[in-house]
C-alpha cells in the first residue's frame, strides 16, 4: 500500500472514530446509555484500524525506509490524536450521565434530556 493511502486510512479511520465518539455523548445525553457505549465500542474499532495503518509507517521507517516529511501525514497523526482524545472523553461523559440519571432514577425523578 503507498504512502497517500496508508495516511488516507488513518484519516479516514479516525474521522470515523471522532463521530461516532460525539454521537455517543449525544445518546448519553439523551439517556440511551447502552447506545452510548456501542458508539464507543465501534470507535474502537475504527482506532484500531487507524492505528494499524499507523503502526506499517512506523515499523517500515524503523526498517530504514524513510519517508520525505509529509504535512498530509502530520494531519493524519492529528486525527489520530484527536479521536484518542474525542473517545477518552466520551467515555468520561457517559460514565457521568449514568451517574446523573442514576441520581435522578434513586431520587424518584423521571430524566428528561
Amino acid at each position: 500500500m503507498n504512502l497517500e493511502m496508508i495516511i488516507m486510512n488513518i484519516i479516514n479511520y479516525s474521522g470515523e472514530a471522532r463521530s461516532l465518539c460525539m454521537e455517543g455523548i449525544s445518546y448519553a445525553k439523551k439517556g440511551d446509555l447502552n447506545r452510548a457505549r456501542a458508539n464507543i465500542e465501534e470507535a474502537n474499532e475504527k482506532i484500531a484500524c487507524a492505528h494499524k495503518s499507523q503502526t506499517k509507517l512506523i515499523q517500515s521507517e524503523a526498517r530504514g525506509e524513510k519517508q520525505d516529511f509529509s504535512l498530509l501525514l502530520v494531519h493524519a497523526q492529528d486525527h489520530l490524536m484527536n479521536s484518542i482524545m474525542a473517545r477518552d472523553m466520551a467515555r468520561e461523559f457517559i460514565d457521568l450521565y449514568e451517574v446523573v440519571y442514576d441520581s435522578l432514577i434513586a431520587e424518584g425523578r423521571r430524566a428528561n434530556a
